[in-house]
């Protein structure tokens, strides 16, 4: 897994977030429009060259492979890339997770971009969101958990648009911490999840150092 250090502030962090949030929210925007556009071939075809051409102005300077999961020496992620929450990626929607011991939660709202069934929002995306979220409650106390099993119960179709989601933790076992997790619409509960999250064994940080105290570690913003 690609776990490294960058030696930089939380001033730092806030801009270069300025910077990189407004964009990546421009290119949710530009998905939202190809997928509902119905203008004329010619115009799709010039709106092509010119998405083209940003494309080609970005990869100037490029980064090799994936952005990973850089974290500060205070121990701030930075998980920009990541599917459900990333800041420099257009497919997470994002989530923006209010977080306490034991429990995470958010609200979001899906466009036409996360459709399964017309109407509707596709499956998977609605287990990957969940599983973020059983993610992060699993990791409040600021220890790392990944997803050892997540087991999805689809109780209706959720609709796209406006929608809740919430997980928490009913139990830990070791290294296990068991999670539930729900995702809901204006009526109540449309998928729930069950998860066994589990903390790597001898877990220690990119510096070589082991894990501080709970109380002085932030591991993601």
């Amino acid at each position: 897994m690609d776990f490294r250090i960058e030696d930089i502030t939380e001033e730092e962090i806030d801009r270069r977030l300025s910077v990189v949030e407004p964009l990546t929210d421009s290119v949710r925007q530009l998905v939202d429009a190809v997928i509902r556009s119905e203008v004329s071939d010619e115009r799709l075809a010039a709106a092509k060259e010119k998405v083209d051409a940003i494309v080609a102005d970005l990869r100037e300077q490029q980064r090799p492979g994936s952005f990973g999961t850089p974290y500060t020496k205070e121990f701030i992620g930075m998980p920009w890339g990541n599917a459900a929450v990333g800041a420099r990626n257009a497919v997470a929607p994002p989530l923006r997770i209010q977080r306490s011991p034991g429990l995470a939660e958010c609200e979001m709202v899906l466009g036409a971009a996360y459709e399964g069934p017309g109407g509707c929002v596709h499956g998977g995306v609605a287990a990957l969101l969940l599983d973020q979220l059983v993610g992060e409650a699993a990791s409040t106390d600021g220890l790392p958990s990944f997803t050892g099993t997540l087991t999805v119960k689809y109780l209706r179709p959720t609709l796209l648009g406006p929608l809740s989601a919430r997980a928490e933790v009913t139990r830990r076992e070791g290294r296990k911490t068991f999670v539930h997790a729900t995702m809901s619409d204006a009526d109540g509960v449309t998928v729930e999840a069950d998860a066994i999250m589990i903390c790597p064994k001898d877990f220690v940080l990119p510096t070589g150092d082991a894990l501080p105290p709970a109380a002085d570690r932030r591991l993601d913003r």
